[in-house]
Protein backbone atom coordinates (compact mmCIF):
# COMPACT_ATOMS: atom_id res chain seq x y z
CA UNK A 1 0.00 0.00 0.00
CA UNK A 2 1.31 3.47 -0.90
CA UNK A 3 0.44 6.69 0.89
CA UNK A 4 1.89 9.89 -0.48
CA UNK A 5 0.45 12.49 1.89
CA UNK A 6 -0.38 12.42 5.55
CA UNK A 7 -3.53 10.35 5.96
CA UNK A 8 -4.51 11.84 9.33
CA UNK A 9 -8.07 13.15 9.12
CA UNK A 10 -8.06 12.62 5.34
CA UNK A 11 -10.02 10.21 3.17
CA UNK A 12 -7.86 7.78 1.14
CA UNK A 13 -8.63 7.67 -2.58
CA UNK A 14 -6.94 5.85 -5.43
CA UNK A 15 -6.32 6.60 -9.10
CA UNK A 16 -6.31 3.88 -11.76
CA UNK A 17 -4.59 5.04 -14.94
CA UNK A 18 -2.64 7.83 -13.30
CA UNK A 19 -0.08 8.42 -16.05
CA UNK A 20 -2.49 9.92 -18.61
CA UNK A 21 -3.29 13.60 -18.72
CA UNK A 22 -6.54 13.25 -16.77
CA UNK A 23 -4.90 10.82 -14.30
CA UNK A 24 -2.02 13.19 -13.63
CA UNK A 25 -4.48 16.04 -13.16
CA UNK A 26 -6.36 13.90 -10.62
CA UNK A 27 -3.16 13.19 -8.69
CA UNK A 28 -2.38 16.90 -8.66
CA UNK A 29 -5.84 17.83 -7.37
CA UNK A 30 -5.76 15.10 -4.72
CA UNK A 31 -2.30 16.23 -3.56
CA UNK A 32 -3.66 19.72 -2.95
CA UNK A 33 -7.01 18.63 -1.53
CA UNK A 34 -7.64 19.49 2.13
CA UNK A 35 -9.60 16.30 2.83
CA UNK A 36 -8.19 13.62 0.48
CA UNK A 37 -4.98 11.60 0.46
CA UNK A 38 -3.62 9.47 -2.38
CA UNK A 39 -3.67 5.78 -1.44
CA UNK A 40 -2.29 4.50 -4.77
CA UNK A 41 -1.68 5.56 -8.35
CA UNK A 42 -1.47 2.93 -11.06
CA UNK A 43 0.14 3.05 -14.49
CA UNK A 44 1.02 -0.27 -16.06
CA UNK A 45 3.36 1.12 -18.71
CA UNK A 46 5.17 3.24 -16.12
CA UNK A 47 5.06 0.91 -13.13
CA UNK A 48 7.93 1.54 -10.76
CA UNK A 49 8.57 5.06 -12.03
CA UNK A 50 8.20 8.14 -9.86
CA UNK A 51 6.43 11.35 -10.83
CA UNK A 52 6.95 14.63 -9.00
CA UNK A 53 3.53 16.13 -8.26
CA UNK A 54 3.15 19.25 -6.12
CA UNK A 55 6.55 18.66 -4.60
CA UNK A 56 5.80 15.06 -3.66
CA UNK A 57 7.02 11.83 -5.19
CA UNK A 58 4.24 9.60 -6.51
CA UNK A 59 5.32 6.07 -7.37
CA UNK A 60 3.25 4.36 -10.03
CA UNK A 61 2.34 0.71 -9.47
CA UNK A 62 0.72 -1.93 -11.65
CA UNK A 63 -3.07 -1.88 -11.68
CA UNK A 64 -3.11 -5.49 -10.47
CA UNK A 65 -1.07 -4.46 -7.41
CA UNK A 66 -3.48 -1.76 -6.26
CA UNK A 67 -5.06 -2.40 -2.87
CA UNK A 68 -8.56 -1.35 -3.87
CA UNK A 69 -9.89 -1.92 -0.36
CA UNK A 70 -7.46 0.70 1.00
CA UNK A 71 -9.40 3.48 -0.75
CA UNK A 72 -12.83 4.78 0.17
CA UNK A 73 -13.22 6.04 -3.40
CA UNK A 74 -11.44 5.07 -6.61
CA UNK A 75 -11.08 7.24 -9.69
CA UNK A 76 -10.77 5.14 -12.84
CA UNK A 77 -8.97 6.98 -15.62
CA UNK A 78 -8.25 3.75 -17.49
CA UNK A 79 -8.76 3.59 -21.27
CA UNK A 80 -12.23 3.16 -22.74
CA UNK A 81 -13.10 -0.52 -22.80
CA UNK A 82 -10.68 -1.42 -20.00
CA UNK A 83 -12.28 0.55 -17.18
CA UNK A 84 -15.58 -1.27 -16.57
CA UNK A 85 -14.01 -4.44 -15.18
CA UNK A 86 -11.93 -2.45 -12.71
CA UNK A 87 -14.95 -0.41 -11.67
CA UNK A 88 -16.65 -3.68 -10.74
CA UNK A 89 -13.58 -4.85 -8.79
CA UNK A 90 -13.40 -1.58 -6.87
CA UNK A 91 -17.09 -1.81 -5.98
CA UNK A 92 -16.62 -5.40 -4.80
CA UNK A 93 -13.75 -4.17 -2.60
CA UNK A 94 -16.11 -1.73 -0.92
CA UNK A 95 -14.98 1.49 -2.61
CA UNK A 96 -17.12 4.06 -4.33
CA UNK A 97 -16.07 4.88 -7.89
CA UNK A 98 -15.93 7.80 -10.28
CA UNK A 99 -15.27 6.44 -13.79
CA UNK A 100 -13.69 8.88 -16.25
CA UNK A 101 -13.89 6.50 -19.22
CA UNK A 102 -16.82 6.24 -21.63
CA UNK A 103 -17.66 2.72 -20.47
CA UNK A 104 -20.55 3.64 -18.15
CA UNK A 105 -21.79 6.82 -19.81
CA UNK A 106 -25.20 7.11 -21.52
CA UNK A 107 -25.29 5.70 -25.02
CA UNK A 108 -22.47 3.24 -24.39
CA UNK A 109 -24.46 0.13 -23.57
CA UNK A 110 -24.58 0.52 -19.79
CA UNK A 111 -27.63 2.61 -18.99
CA UNK A 112 -28.69 3.35 -15.44
CA UNK A 113 -25.39 4.51 -13.98
CA UNK A 114 -25.58 8.00 -12.48
CA UNK A 115 -24.34 10.50 -15.06
CA UNK A 116 -22.19 12.98 -13.19
CA UNK A 117 -22.98 16.25 -14.87
CA UNK A 118 -22.74 17.64 -11.38
CA UNK A 119 -24.87 20.77 -11.50
CA UNK A 120 -27.76 18.82 -13.05
CA UNK A 121 -27.52 15.64 -10.96
CA UNK A 122 -26.26 16.75 -7.56
CA UNK A 123 -28.66 14.70 -5.41
CA UNK A 124 -28.19 11.52 -7.46
CA UNK A 125 -24.41 11.89 -7.41
CA UNK A 126 -24.34 12.30 -3.63
CA UNK A 127 -26.37 9.11 -3.16
CA UNK A 128 -24.45 6.96 -5.69
CA UNK A 129 -21.74 4.36 -5.24
CA UNK A 130 -20.60 4.71 -8.86
CA UNK A 131 -20.74 7.77 -11.12
CA UNK A 132 -19.96 8.03 -14.83
CA UNK A 133 -17.99 11.23 -15.29
CA UNK A 134 -19.07 13.04 -18.48
CA UNK A 135 -16.78 13.49 -21.44
CA UNK A 136 -15.12 16.84 -22.08
CA UNK A 137 -17.05 17.77 -25.24
CA UNK A 138 -20.41 16.69 -23.75
CA UNK A 139 -19.76 18.76 -20.63
CA UNK A 140 -19.21 21.91 -22.68
CA UNK A 141 -22.25 21.25 -24.87
CA UNK A 142 -24.83 19.81 -22.45
CA UNK A 143 -24.34 22.39 -19.70
CA UNK A 144 -24.88 25.12 -22.29
CA UNK A 145 -28.02 23.55 -23.80
CA UNK A 146 -29.72 22.35 -20.60
CA UNK A 147 -31.42 25.65 -19.57
CA UNK A 148 -32.99 26.00 -23.02
CA UNK A 149 -34.25 22.42 -22.96
CA UNK A 150 -35.59 22.71 -19.41
CA UNK A 151 -37.66 25.74 -20.44
CA UNK A 152 -38.93 24.22 -23.73
CA UNK A 153 -37.28 26.99 -25.72
CA UNK A 154 -35.77 24.85 -28.49
CA UNK A 155 -37.89 24.58 -31.63
CA UNK A 156 -39.38 21.13 -32.21
CA UNK A 157 -37.61 19.05 -34.87
CA UNK A 158 -34.84 21.64 -34.98
CA UNK A 159 -31.21 20.85 -35.77
CA UNK A 160 -28.64 22.13 -33.29
CA UNK A 161 -25.29 22.66 -34.99
CA UNK A 162 -22.29 22.40 -32.66
CA UNK A 163 -18.69 23.22 -33.56
CA UNK A 164 -16.19 22.51 -30.79
CA UNK A 165 -12.46 23.12 -30.71
CA UNK A 166 -10.17 21.34 -28.24
CA UNK A 167 -6.56 21.43 -27.17
CA UNK A 168 -4.42 18.40 -27.96
CA UNK A 169 -4.51 16.95 -24.42
CA UNK A 170 -8.07 15.88 -25.23
CA UNK A 171 -6.60 13.18 -27.47
CA UNK A 172 -4.64 11.55 -24.65
CA UNK A 173 -0.88 11.16 -24.27
CA UNK A 174 -0.27 8.06 -26.40
CA UNK A 175 2.33 8.86 -29.08
CA UNK A 176 0.58 9.78 -32.34
CA UNK A 177 2.22 11.30 -35.39
CA UNK A 178 -0.68 13.66 -36.08
CA UNK A 179 -0.29 15.16 -32.60
CA UNK A 180 3.43 15.94 -32.86
CA UNK A 181 4.25 19.61 -32.30
CA UNK A 182 5.32 20.10 -35.90
CA UNK A 183 2.02 18.63 -37.12
CA UNK A 184 -0.23 20.67 -34.82
CA UNK A 185 1.52 24.04 -34.53
CA UNK A 186 0.24 26.85 -36.79
CA UNK A 187 -2.63 24.66 -37.96
CA UNK A 188 -6.34 24.18 -37.24
CA UNK A 189 -8.41 21.30 -38.52
CA UNK A 190 -11.70 19.47 -38.15
CA UNK A 191 -11.93 15.76 -37.45
CA UNK A 192 -14.69 13.24 -36.81
CA UNK A 193 -16.40 14.66 -39.91
CA UNK A 194 -19.88 13.42 -40.77
CA UNK A 195 -21.33 13.22 -37.23
CA UNK A 196 -19.09 10.30 -36.29
CA UNK A 197 -17.30 11.40 -33.11
CA UNK A 198 -17.54 8.89 -30.23
CA UNK A 199 -18.97 11.52 -27.84
CA UNK A 200 -22.09 11.85 -29.99
CA UNK A 201 -23.62 8.69 -28.48
CA UNK A 202 -23.29 10.20 -25.01
CA UNK A 203 -24.79 13.54 -26.05
CA UNK A 204 -27.63 12.02 -28.05
CA UNK A 205 -28.59 9.64 -25.23
CA UNK A 206 -28.61 12.49 -22.72
CA UNK A 207 -30.68 14.74 -24.97
CA UNK A 208 -33.11 11.84 -25.42
CA UNK A 209 -33.35 11.42 -21.64
CA UNK A 210 -34.13 15.12 -21.39
CA UNK A 211 -36.85 14.84 -24.09
CA UNK A 212 -35.02 17.38 -26.21
CA UNK A 213 -36.92 17.92 -29.48
CA UNK A 214 -33.87 18.44 -31.69
CA UNK A 215 -31.25 16.70 -33.80
CA UNK A 216 -27.56 17.29 -33.08
CA UNK A 217 -24.84 17.89 -35.66
CA UNK A 218 -21.43 17.90 -34.00
CA UNK A 219 -18.05 18.67 -35.54
CA UNK A 220 -14.92 18.72 -33.36
CA UNK A 221 -11.75 20.64 -34.26
CA UNK A 222 -8.15 20.38 -33.07
CA UNK A 223 -6.54 23.54 -31.73
CA UNK A 224 -2.75 24.05 -31.57
CA UNK A 225 -2.90 24.58 -27.78
CA UNK A 226 -2.42 22.20 -24.85
CA UNK A 227 -5.76 22.50 -23.08
CA UNK A 228 -9.22 24.01 -23.25
CA UNK A 229 -12.45 23.56 -25.24
CA UNK A 230 -14.56 26.22 -26.90
CA UNK A 231 -17.97 25.10 -28.22
CA UNK A 232 -20.20 27.22 -30.44
CA UNK A 233 -23.84 26.11 -30.81
CA UNK A 234 -26.47 27.42 -33.21
CA UNK A 235 -29.90 26.79 -31.66
CA UNK A 236 -33.35 27.40 -33.28
CA UNK A 237 -35.84 28.75 -30.72
CA UNK A 238 -39.58 28.52 -30.22
CA UNK A 239 -39.72 32.29 -29.63
CA UNK A 240 -37.36 35.28 -29.30
CA UNK A 241 -35.90 35.95 -25.87
CA UNK A 242 -36.29 39.40 -24.35
CA UNK A 243 -33.43 38.72 -21.95
CA UNK A 244 -31.09 36.46 -23.82
CA UNK A 245 -29.08 35.31 -20.78
CA UNK A 246 -32.07 34.81 -18.47
CA UNK A 247 -32.36 30.99 -18.92
CA UNK A 248 -28.76 30.47 -17.81
CA UNK A 249 -28.89 32.99 -14.98
CA UNK A 250 -32.07 31.34 -13.65
CA UNK A 251 -30.56 27.86 -13.94
CA UNK A 252 -26.98 28.50 -12.88
CA UNK A 253 -26.82 31.93 -11.26
CA UNK A 254 -25.73 30.56 -7.89
CA UNK A 255 -23.44 27.80 -9.14
CA UNK A 256 -19.80 28.10 -7.99
CA UNK A 257 -18.39 26.54 -11.16
CA UNK A 258 -20.57 28.07 -13.88
CA UNK A 259 -20.12 31.64 -15.08
CA UNK A 260 -22.62 33.49 -17.29
CA UNK A 261 -21.46 36.56 -19.19
CA UNK A 262 -22.61 38.68 -22.11
CA UNK A 263 -19.03 38.63 -23.42
CA UNK A 264 -18.16 35.59 -25.51
CA UNK A 265 -15.73 33.42 -23.50
CA UNK A 266 -12.21 32.57 -24.55
CA UNK A 267 -9.93 29.76 -23.42
CA UNK A 268 -7.92 32.22 -21.34
CA UNK A 269 -11.02 32.68 -19.17
CA UNK A 270 -11.12 29.02 -18.13
CA UNK A 271 -7.78 27.19 -18.42
CA UNK A 272 -6.52 25.84 -15.10
CA UNK A 273 -9.96 26.53 -13.59
CA UNK A 274 -12.82 24.10 -12.85
CA UNK A 275 -15.45 26.31 -14.48
CA UNK A 276 -17.75 26.42 -17.48
CA UNK A 277 -18.16 29.92 -18.89
CA UNK A 278 -21.28 30.39 -21.02
CA UNK A 279 -22.60 33.21 -23.19
CA UNK A 280 -25.42 33.63 -25.74
CA UNK A 281 -26.48 36.13 -28.38
CA UNK A 282 -29.40 36.29 -30.85
CA UNK A 283 -28.66 35.68 -34.52
CA UNK A 284 -29.53 38.51 -36.86
CA UNK A 285 -31.06 38.05 -40.32
CA UNK A 286 -32.70 34.65 -39.78
CA UNK A 287 -36.33 33.91 -40.64
CA UNK A 288 -36.93 32.15 -37.33
CA UNK A 289 -35.49 33.14 -33.94
CA UNK A 290 -32.10 31.57 -33.27
CA UNK A 291 -29.33 31.85 -30.72
CA UNK A 292 -25.61 31.30 -30.89
CA UNK A 293 -24.49 29.86 -27.56
CA UNK A 294 -20.82 29.64 -26.63
CA UNK A 295 -19.26 27.58 -23.85
CA UNK A 296 -15.65 27.33 -22.70
CA UNK A 297 -14.08 24.85 -20.28
CA UNK A 298 -10.68 23.41 -19.41
CA UNK A 299 -10.92 19.91 -20.85
CA UNK A 300 -8.70 18.44 -18.11
CA UNK A 301 -10.53 20.12 -15.21
CA UNK A 302 -14.25 20.81 -15.70
CA UNK A 303 -14.11 18.38 -18.63
CA UNK A 304 -12.41 15.56 -16.71
CA UNK A 305 -10.47 15.51 -13.42
CA UNK A 306 -12.00 18.63 -11.88
CA UNK A 307 -15.56 17.47 -12.45
CA UNK A 308 -14.55 14.02 -11.15
CA UNK A 309 -13.32 15.55 -7.88
CA UNK A 310 -16.47 17.69 -7.73
CA UNK A 311 -18.51 14.47 -7.94
CA UNK A 312 -16.27 12.67 -5.44
CA UNK A 313 -16.67 15.50 -2.95
CA UNK A 314 -20.43 15.02 -3.06
CA UNK A 315 -20.17 11.23 -2.79
CA UNK A 316 -17.92 11.53 0.27
CA UNK A 317 -20.03 14.19 1.99
CA UNK A 318 -17.38 16.89 1.56
CA UNK A 319 -17.93 20.51 0.45
CA UNK A 320 -18.43 20.38 -3.31
CA UNK A 321 -15.83 23.07 -3.95
CA UNK A 322 -13.10 21.49 -1.80
CA UNK A 323 -9.71 21.27 -3.50
CA UNK A 324 -10.89 22.76 -6.79
CA UNK A 325 -9.54 25.87 -8.52
CA UNK A 326 -12.30 28.31 -9.41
Amino acid sequence: MYYYTSSVHKTPVGVLGASGYAGRELCDLISGHPALTLAFATANDQRGTVARIRGRDVKFIATEDASLSSAELVFSALPHGASRAWVERALEAGARVVDLSADLRPGNGCEGTTYGLTELARARVAASTVVANPGCYPTSVLLALAPLIQRNLIARDATIVVNSASGVTGAGNSPKRELLFAEVAEDYRAYGIGNTHRHLAEMRATLHDWDAPAELVFTPHLLPVARGILSTMTVPLTEPLNDVLAPWIEAFGSEPFIEIDAVTPSLRDVVHRNVARISAAPLAGTRAPMLVVTSAIDNLLKGAAGQAVQNANLMLGLPETAGLPS
